[in-house]
């Protein structure tokens, strides 16, 4: 095998947190390299090294043979490397085409050749099942359309060695399996890749060999057909780790309805008549491919806008106000879908961010000034109970990885003990520990009586926390179905818009008249 890619005694440290400490890895030509470790572990700051966003602080990269200049960019472009970036780098006042073009061609050049960049793009586009609109606005997109564009964005640059952190993190199953085929053929032509996941049976069905990191560290080397699921979670966590399982509770009375729901043009997708129930001590489930309306479903109910028509019960009656502190003091709680642009504030303070929606309250703030100590003492909590890694209460959100500042997030949340929790794709990114942990706190909360608003693009998480599921298809919702009833198959009809099966299941009990296609 040709050795393409070295990484050899790479230590990176921040202030005093330590993200990569004396780490090795190679990559040959034609292979897949799973790269695998808990939220905070060092992956993505160690391939931010390699692609020069970083500059290591000891250890130096080759491409095949040679040295990379360190925190060079364009010579990471210039030797082949392209990288799929778990969080966003695009211009939402540009086109999709726009985003890609940029920076691809000289600077010389009087006129930019946007019918070639567009063929290309389209042929990229239909080639690996990534459908963007060229002329779309990004700030107009879904977030699964701002995932596939970043991945056209480096296979546009006809990379030899490919980078992909959490490249199927919004994507459809389907989608997913079409790209690791995609690569898997693009690897036996010569092509080498990296990706990191915490799907681990992506890793197992498209890597050759793992690289698992702990703590910074390499903690364990495998090659794929000789480790199980199982073996590698345990590594990424040092401890055998098992997800919670739903029980039953009582349910009581309804506290958040939806009655043919209309929004037309938020989020990406409009709402074209979604109608739902959710009980006390209830968890709904919507599932969906991204793009479908459950993006303005979720910012709707969480105050960011009104329906144009149909009508919004919290406990039987209408919110006072439609906007986000109305849905606060309603007792609605958020876990947003995007947690870098709706979730938090990156140049603020942990301590801010961890207050933020709860700022005016008479727990951290009397007349218009804010309790410090409160706030700090609050966050100091969260972070302690919800194992914040690499959290300090005066340090910027922005240095947390995406796995830890979903942890808080979801602390801060949950510790205001809403009694209606919007929960949209919570475990997104995330490790098996983190996921089993987030889980948790869910269903602690469905225990606690809270009504439970689950959105997730995750099958076996949907069928794993939901009492009922509704799948979202073209901007309404399909009966409502018990999830002990749900399969992959069941829920794949359903969200292709096939509701026939749905329909009979909800009329075997009590059933509720909705909305068809």
């Amino acid at each position: 095998m040709t050795r393409v890619l070295e990484l050899d005694g790479i230590t990176k440290r921040f202030g005093s947190v330590t993200a990569n400490e004396d780490v090795s890895l190679h990559l040959d030509r034609g292979e897949i390299l799973a790269l695998l470790g808990e939220n905070g572990a060092g992956k993505t700051t160690l391939m931010s090294i390699l692609f020069g966003h970083y500059t290591a602080d000891a250890g130096n990269v080759r491409i095949e043979g040679q040295l990379l200049p360190p925190g060079r960019p364009r010579a990471a472009i210039a030797a082949g490397i392209g990288m799929v970036h778990q969080h966003f780098a695009l211009a939402p006042n540009l086109s999709v085409l726009d985003n890609v073009m940029t920076g691809t061609e000289p600077l010389w050049r009087l006129r930019s050749d946007r019918r070639a960049g567009r063929a290309k793009l389209l042929a990229l586009s239909e080639k690996f099942g990534l459908k963007v609109d060229p002329d779309a606005m990004v700030s107009e997109l879904s977030v699964g359309e701002c995932q596939r564009l970043e991945i056209l964005k480096a296979l546009y640059n006809d990379a030899r060695i490919l980078i992909l952190d959490e490249p199927t993190a919004v994507l459809t199953t389907q989608e997913a399996e079409g790209l690791f085929n995609t690569l898997r053929d693009m690897a036996a032509k010569g092509l080498s890749l990296v990706f990191i996941s915490h799907k681990l049976h992506e890793v197992m069905s498209a890597s050759h060999r793992v690289t698992v990191l702990r703590r910074g560290r390499v903690v364990a080397e495998r090659r794929t057909a000789d480790t199980s699921k199982e073996e590698l979670a345990e590594l990424m966590v040092g401890r055998k780790v098992e997800r919670p399982s739903r029980t039953d509770t009582a349910r009581g009375r309804v506290l958040l309805e939806g009655r043919d729901l209309k929004v037309g043009g938020k989020g990406g997708a409009s709402l074209k008549g979604a109608s739902f129930k959710v009980r006390a001590g209830e968890t709904l489930g919507i599932i969906g491919v991204s793009g479908n309306g459950q993006t303005t479903l979720a910012g709707l109910v969480s105050g960011l806008y009104p329906p144009d028509s149909g009508a919004l019960l919290v406990a039987g009656e209408a919110p006072r106000r439609h906007d986000v502190p109305g849905a606060i003091a309603a007792g609605i709680g958020r876990i947003p879908e995007d947690r870098n642009t709706e979730g938090a504030v990156a140049e603020m303070t942990t301590w801010e961010n961890a207050v933020l929606e709860r700022i005016w309250s008479p727990e951290f703030s009397s007349r218009g000034v804010v309790k410090r100590a409160a706030a700090r003492a609050a966050t100091e909590a969260i972070i302690r109970d919800y194992d914040v890694r690499g959290a300090t209460v005066d340090g910027r959100i922005r240095l947390l990885s995406g796995g830890n500042m979903q942890k808080l997030i979801l602390g801060r949340v949950l510790t205001a003990d809403p009694s209606i929790l919007v929960a949209a794709q919570p475990s997104r990114g995330l490790d098996e520990g983190a996921i089993a942990g987030v889980h948790a706190r869910l269903l602690e909360a469905r225990g606690r009586g809270a009504a439970v608003l689950l959105i997730s693009e995750d099958l076996d998480e949907v069928i794993a926390l939901s009492d009922r599921i509704q799948a979202i298809a073209g901007g309404k919702l399909s009966p409502a179905i018990p999830a002990d009833r749900a399969d992959a198959r069941l829920l794949g009809l359903m969200m292709a818009g096939d509701w026939s099966a749905a329909r009979a299941i909800a009329g075997e009990g009590e059933g509720e008249k909705h909305h068809a296609l």
